[in-house]
């Protein structure tokens, strides 16, 4: 099982892992109401590496996003659940806009993104590759949403 550390602790950790020999994969995402396509993108951002970092948008940066009804879940449930899945090692909550401070400081072998990205569509990629590290795109098909699950939970709307 995966744990959630500060930045100070996933820096620690990232360094023995490297000095260790393992290779380090990163994804990111809200991970709000937890689905079957978040654990296969996460089970396939594991398979690109030894270690797996995943990095779980904060509240605020959610809210920014999806809109103000969202997150449903707090940023520590959502980390504690993307802990959970087979495969991961590390969580971090990130309060940024964007992960390119978080890759800038662990620069991860591989920053993994899902199938609703192209290697050259990641908003990261030139990050990633100004420390010479490389993207995947992992996952299934992107026809899994936590949005269209809301909508089958509220039902029809009258």
């Amino acid at each position: 099982m995966g744990e959630t550390l500060s930045e100070q602790e996933l820096v620690r950790r990232v360094a023995a892992d490297r000095a260790a020999g393992l290779t380090i994969a990163f994804a990111n995402g809200c991970f709000d109401l937890l689905h079957v396509g978040h654990v296969r993108y996460l089970q396939g951002a594991a398979r690109e590496a030894d270690r797996l970092i995943v990095a779980v948008n904060a509240d605020a940066s959610v809210r920014a996003l999806k809109g103000p009804d969202r997150p449903l879940l707090g940023a520590d449930e959502r980390a504690e659940l993307v802990a959970a899945v087979r495969g991961v090692d590390y969580v971090i909550i990130f309060p940024d806009a964007t992960v390119a401070r978080l890759l800038l400081l662990v620069k991860p072998d591989v920053h993994c993104k899902g199938t609703d990205y192209t290697v050259d569509s990641v908003p990261e990629r030139d990050t990633v590759r100004s420390y010479g590290g490389r993207i995947a795109i992992v996952g299934d098909p992107k026809d899994h949403s936590t949005r269209d699950l809301l909508s089958r939970i509220k039902g029809p709307q009258r």
